[in-house]
């Protein structure tokens, strides 16, 4: 069938919709804060093809590199079994960082692949060497936990995992409620089909995607950019302390947004190195918030970016780099490079963010937890910055002070923001975030945070927003570490501001 505006737009909600039920159903379902509470998964629809459909508003990191997982199940087998539902994790073969455990299933539609119904969840362990499967300072992936290639999900597979893992139980439940949001997409896709026709609904699916390219490359047209370039730095990997370079040069030509990263420093020796799909991850996130509201997010968007790197580059791992702080901290940096670099080519884009998902992991014994925590957002060229929020790749929410003491040995001593800290200009960017944890038991914690030396960019003449700090005790923290906790000991975390934007005379 041949969609007119109206129909575009009806398709549109009908397809995003079962994604959004999709996420529903799996963080109701859940039995991990993490997944429940502060909502560290994402759901989208595939086509039988491989491109994406639609997404749920989730998770930045998580649903540009989905793609990926969908190919890493097709180069393991080119024709499944309508039904049959994969498991994979592995960052070099369509995962992220390995607590993201991705399901992959295959719709089946009269017999035949409708399309793939996908969801990736952050568990809170997943093995390794440190409590939460986040080490500070991991030198190769297989201590940051048990690596799962693309592979079918059974009964068997699954025990496997369980053996390997500080939380079985915990992680028994949120897999299931990962195959219940698995199934709520195929059903969905089943019951559109049902209503519409699948060929017409494959048809309608092509011309979605066909025009989210279209409105994508005539908006990144108008921008038309020779060259734009811009460096930003990650303060260290939890083994060296010396800053790593991220290097960008933006070209918009035809509609198309090229993104080369040659000039980055090389791979990392702890686990701030970064897969390709993240990478490429966090340049779509820049192209989205470049687009309006109205232009449907799937494969079509996609088709107008390019991204290079240097293999085995610090955002362009190799196996077997580890790579857990690379997708929370360094796809932050690499879209704060991005911006960055488009600012430079007189695009109006906020001041920097926080920059950082001010990643916190405790755990001992039977249990784990892990959350990250908001700061302040760039100002802008018409508003100040948004104080205590997710920021970039980032779009979770808090873990609720009354959940986390029921449930760990932990106290909330303080939660407020941070204020003064928003770079001031004309538009003053957020306050961060200071929140105090006090240990109740002895605990091992791990902390992978980052501006904690070089504060937030402001913009077009605004000052940096103030960097974060990390604090045992009173004493300041290295930004990546994992060290013992014993009872009655204080951790407080300091979020940074975003910068301001604009000369604070003008206001």
């Amino acid at each position: 069938m041949r969609l007119d505006a109206v129909g575009l737009e009806v398709m549109a909600h009908a397809f995003a919709s079962i994604a959004e039920e999709m996420g529903l159903v799996l963080v109701h379902s859940a039995l991990s804060p993490n997944i429940r509470e502060r909502r560290d998964a994402s759901a989208a629809l595939f086509g039988a093809d491989g491109e994406m459909i639609a997404q749920a508003a989730h998770i930045p990191v998580h649903l540009g590199a989905l793609a990926d997982a969908v190919a890493a199940v097709h180069h393991l087998d080119p024709s499944p079994e309508p039904g049959e539902l994969f498991l994979l994790n592995d960052p070099y073969a369509g995962g992220s960082h390995l607590p993201d455990l991705t399901l992959v299933g295959a719709i089946d539609i009269d017999g035949q692949i409708g399309g793939y119904s996908v969801v990736r969840a952050h568990h809170s362990d997943i093995g390794g060497m440190a409590a939460g499967s986040m080490p500070a300072g991991a030198r190769e992936l297989f201590q940051e936990g048990l690596v799962i290639p693309p592979t079918r999900f059974t009964p068997d597979l699954e025990q496997l995992l369980l053996a390997n893992v500080r939380t079985p139980a915990m992680r028994r439940g949120d897999l299931a409620a990962q195959r219940a949001a698995v199934e709520r997409g195929a059903d969905g896709l089943r019951t559109l089909a049902r209503r519409h026709g699948w060929n017409a609904l494959r048809e309608a699916a092509r011309e979605l995607l066909d025009y989210a390219e279209r409105r994508t490359k005539a908006i990144l047209g108008r921008l038309e950019l020779s060259e734009a370039s811009a460096r930003d730095w990650l303060e260290g990997d939890g083994v060296i302390e010396d800053d790593l370079e991220i290097r960008v040069t933006i070209r918009i030509r035809d509609g198309v947004f090229y993104a080369d990263f040659t000039g980055t420093s090389g791979a990392a020796p702890g686990n701030v190195n970064c897969p390709i799909a993240v990478t490429r991850s966090a340049v779509l996130f820049v192209v989205r918030t470049l687009l309006p509201d109205d232009v449907p997010m799937n494969g079509g968007v996609s088709r107008a970016i390019a991204v290079t790197a240097p293999a085995g580059c610090l955002v362009a791992a190799r196996p077997p780099s580890a790579v857990a702080a690379g997708n929370v901290e360094t796809s932050q940096r690499i879209a704060d490079t991005v911006f960055r670099a488009l600012a430079s080519g007189a695009c109006q884009v906020p001041a920097q963010g926080q920059g950082t998902m001010n990643n916190l992991t405790f755990g001992e014994g039977g249990w784990t937890y892990y959350e990250t925590i908001g700061g302040g957002q760039g100002a802008s060229h018409a508003a100040d910055g948004p104080s205590g929020v997710h920021v970039g790749m980032s779009n979770t929410r808090n873990t609720p002070i009354e959940v986390l003491e029921i449930e760990h040995p932990l106290r909330v001593r303080t939660y407020a923001l941070r204020r003064g800290s928003g770079g001031k200009g004309r538009w003053t960017g957020g306050e961060g975030v200071v929140r105090e944890f006090e240990a109740l038991a002895p605990m091992e914690a791990t902390l992978l945070t980052e501006r904690r030396r070089h504060g937030p960019a402001g913009a077009a003449g605004g000052l940096d927003g103030a960097p974060g700090s990390n604090l045992l005790n009173g004493a300041p923290l290295p930004s990546k570490t994992t060290l013992r906790l014993a009872s009655g000991d204080v951790l407080r975390i300091e979020t940074p501001g975003g910068g301001g934007w604009g000369k604070g005379e003008e206001r």
